[in-house]
């Protein structure tokens, strides 16, 4: 949809890397934990004499593209990054279940878990010069949750919002239908920035919120420009920047192709690209001129998800037969250049509640076994291509392959998986789709037994987005899977309601899902960004987005 390896460092470059809350220190690299940022210092003696300069435009090359402009449509990671500069959220994530203020100055939660009453800041004031209050809090939530608006993400974050009750310009009450500890969490994501009620009722939808940056231009599938919001007055706790930003403008390029986005990098037609690609690392972290950051990400992996609801994977005997003939850590490891970690769990390490221990339930790599799990299943027989046979059938797993929305060479990945499984009797079709039928035909309609994705979000209530089994991609959740199992959906509502039952209750979900093998882990995304090292002060949010207000260029 949108991770601990490490790089020597060689002359002139660092390598910056969050692995827990709190940020550790690297080699050459200081990394400090302000208000749920990461902030890489440059190291040397350059970084005390130069000063930031308010001039100049950044050009940064993403992965992906933009389907949508609201955040409360667009799920991608893309659609946040870009979003996080030009919304503010009520409160900024400081760490796995620590929030500070942002356009919210203060809030209270009623001792039941369903009401929260903010207060706002003062003399914030939108793009559009509408001022902040408390309706546009309730225009944008109400907005959100709005089945006209159909969100593809953001309302999954707030299942149980009710209302928001106005008490005066700066004063709202929030109140939910139960109790649902990862509120926070979901007010501090750019899906849930704050917006202006009065672009909310344009005829036409334009991105107009409170942050530093301001829309300007959206030349769809190539480009989105912001200008500086010269009185950009609301910062998040602890930014380092508390005024306008130091850039002129901030240019987003679409360049979905790993070579060229890196070409354009070390060329010096960019100064900044998401996605640097694994094989490319290593060199770009010896190269004069340029810095590489290297940032786990946390939510859920990137996994292989076993659609149960369908055809042979109804049978969790397949299912375990599949998972125990791929060779993950060898894939992995041949793919991505020890870059991205091998992944073991629904969960990156990083993520809240991670359980370890759970990995003893996940199949490991063994064909021999996979081809005694198929017998039992009833896939005996064989055809003349060798493929397993049952009833007259071929045991063909269709895996769509949708190559807008493929990244970090996920393809190969691919492939690894239909060569493994083939010499078990497994076939894995991929067929080649365009975004329209792989939403409609596959995620919607259901017509697929394999999805591939990965998830950013630093909260292990990522689990109830991926598992509950209303949260299918019809309904706006990720249950990609199509689980529908009681047990789950009672685990992930305990967590969410119980802050005492919740980590028993994730590392129960954590445990079934690979149990069950509903999944294949394969490995924990790293953002690998680079730039030119004229480019100051970058830092990046509890998700690893990076967030450009403190950004300045150097002469």
């Amino acid at each position: 949809m949108s991770a601990e390896h490490e790089a020597p460092r060689r002359s002139g470059n660092r390598l910056g890397r969050r692995r827990a809350w709190p940020i550790a220190a690297v080699i050459a690299v200081v990394a400090v934990a302000v208000a749920g940022i990461v902030v890489a210092t440059r190291s040397g003696s350059d970084s005390a004499a130069a000063a930031p300069a308010r001039s100049g435009t950044l050009t940064y090359a993403v992965a992906g593209t933009q389907v949508s402009l609201d955040p409360a449509v667009a799920a991608t990671a893309v659609t946040s990054v870009i979003n996080r500069n030009i919304f503010d959220s009520l409160v900024v994530q400081t760490g796995p279940e620590s929030f500070a203020p942002w356009l919210a100055a203060a809030w209270t939660v009623a001792p039941d878990g369903r009401t929260y009453a903010f207060t706002l800041r003062e003399g914030v004031t939108f793009h559009d010069g509408t001022p902040l209050d408390a309706a546009a809090v309730r225009a944008t939530l109400d907005h959100v949750v709005d089945p006209k608006t159909k969100s593809a993400y953001a309302a999954s974050l707030i299942t149980p919002y009710q209302e928001t009750r106005v008490l005066d310009a700066r004063r709202l009450e929030i109140v939910l239908k139960q109790p649902f500890t990862p509120f926070l969490q979901a007010l501090s994501t750019p899906s849930l920035g704050i917006q202006s009620p009065l672009a909310l009722t344009a005829p036409e939808y334009r991105p107009v919120g409170t942050g530093p940056f301001a829309f300007e231009q959206w030349e769809q599938g190539k480009r989105e420009t912001l200008v500086r919001n010269e009185t950009y007055s609301s910062p998040p706790t602890g930014a380092e920047n508390q005024g306008a930003a130091y850039l002129d403008r901030l240019v987003f390029e679409f360049v979905p192709e790993d070579a060229t986005r890196y070409g354009a990098l070390t060329s010096g037609q960019v100064q900044g690209i998401a996605g640097v690609p694994p094989v490319s690392a290593a060199d770009l972290d010896g190269l004069d001129g340029f810095e590489l950051y290297s940032t786990e990400t946390p939510g859920l992996n990137y996994n292989v998800y076993l659609n149960r609801s369908r055809g042979a994977l109804q049978d969790p005997l397949v299912r375990r037969a599949l998972s125990s003939a791929v060779d993950v850590d060898a894939l992995v490891r041949n793919v991505y250049f020890g870059r991205y970690p091998v992944a073991d769990n629904a969960l990156s390490r990083i993520t809240a509640d991670y359980d370890g221990g759970a990995s003893a339930e996940l199949a490991k790599h063994d064909p021999d076994a996979a081809r005694r799990l198929l017998d039992q299943a009833g896939w005996t027989g064989t055809d003349a291509e060798g493929y397993r046979v049952k009833d007259g059938r071929r045991l063909t797993l269709v895996w769509p392959y949708w190559p807008e929305g493929t990244k970090d060479q996920r393809e190969v990945i691919a492939e690894g998986f239909k060569a493994q499984a083939r010499t078990v009797g497994i076939e894995i079709a991929r067929p080649t789709v365009d975004t329209g039928t792989y939403v409609d035909r596959y995620l919607i309609g259901g017509e697929y037994d394999l999805v591939d994705v990965s998830f950013a979000r630093p909260t292990p209530d990522v689990l109830r987005f991926a598992f509950f089994s209303a949260n299918t991609y019809a309904k706006a959740g990720g249950n990609v899977a199509l689980v529908n199992s009681p047990e789950i959906d009672a685990w992930v509502t305990e967590a969410a309601a119980d802050p005492a039952k919740a980590s028993a209750a994730y590392s129960a979900v954590q445990r079934e899902v690979l149990k069950q093998a509903y999944i294949v882990p394969v490995y924990t995304p790293v953002s690998l960004t680079g730039f030119a090292d004229s480019v100051r002060g970058v830092v990046f949010d509890a998700q690893t987005y990076p967030r450009f207000a403190d950004v300045w260029l150097a002469p």
